[in-house]
């Protein structure tokens, strides 16, 4: 297991998806979270109405709400797009040969790639709080108060529980052998999640429960409702897994 950590964990630092993503996932949704600060300020009645908690409650409060709707589809994509080019990167580049000459279990492989992942998730997750807070003092909101910070922990978990309910990318990317079946499986479970909040269900649904606990701050979903995302978890991996140790090089 340490000589595919090692081997993973190498690959992944120099790859320049990983770096990208990382930039693009942090200040992507940190701008488009302090643009919309900004726009609450605009002379265009009908742009300050579509801001939704922005206005009400305003603050520092619409400010996190605002940032959560925003991670939950956009931190999405970004881990769905990090994990589909980690699991079918050895199929694009030509070196699933190589694996099946390797000592190490194929299996072990794959459970390495998702270690990788989860251990790059977290400080991502962090650094993406970080960025949200700066961009909002320097939008003006001014000191955080107490009955705030809550929400910025929310902000952290969501993120991370974000991340968790994109690994059945992994799986689809190593079944389909693409990048593609990854990003695809990535965006129906972003579809999965909004046809289910609108249908009012989506507290029972792992891939809508953390957004929805997140900007109902809790309200709306309970812990044994978060909780259901560790299976998806469990799952995802126990497929993946499988997957990779059953690999053929010809599948016709």
């Amino acid at each position: 297991m340490i000589t595919g950590l090692v081997t993973e964990f190498t690959k992944f630092v120099r790859a320049t998806v990983v770096r990208a993503t990382t930039i693009v996932m942090v200040l992507g949704i940190s701008l488009i979270c302090s643009s919309m600060l900004l726009a609450v300020h605009t002379a265009d009645p009908q742009l300050a109405a579509k801001l939704g908690p922005l206005i009400e409650p305003g603050g520092w409060a619409g400010y996190l709400t605002t940032a959560a709707q925003v991670t939950g589809a956009a931190a999405l994509l970004g881990y769905g797009v990090v994990l589909s080019w980690l699991f079918s990167r050895e199929f694009a580049d030509g070196t699933i040969t190589g694996l099946f000459a390797v000592p190490v279990p194929r299996a072990t492989i794959a459970a390495a790639k998702l270690v990788i992942y989860l251990a790059w998730a977290v400080p991502t997750a962090f650094i993406l709080m970080i960025a949200l807070v700066v961009f909002g003092l320097a939008g003006g909101l001014g000191a955080v108060p107490a009955d705030v910070v809550p929400a910025i922990g929310r902000q952290f978990a969501l993120t991370v529980l974000t991340a968790v309910i994109a690994t059945p990318a992994a799986w689809a990317a190593t079944v389909g052998r693409s990048m593609l079946a990854g990003i695809g499986c990535t965006i129906g479970i972003l579809v999965v999640a909004q046809v289910t909040v609108v249908a009012g269900a989506g507290a029972w649904i792992p891939f809508a429960a953390p957004a929805l606990w997140a900007i109902s701050g809790g309200a709306d979903v309970t812990g044994v409702q978060l909780v259901l995302v560790v299976p998806t978890l469990l799952i995802s991996a126990g497929l993946t897994l499988r997957s990779w140790q059953r690999l053929q090089l010809d599948r016709s």
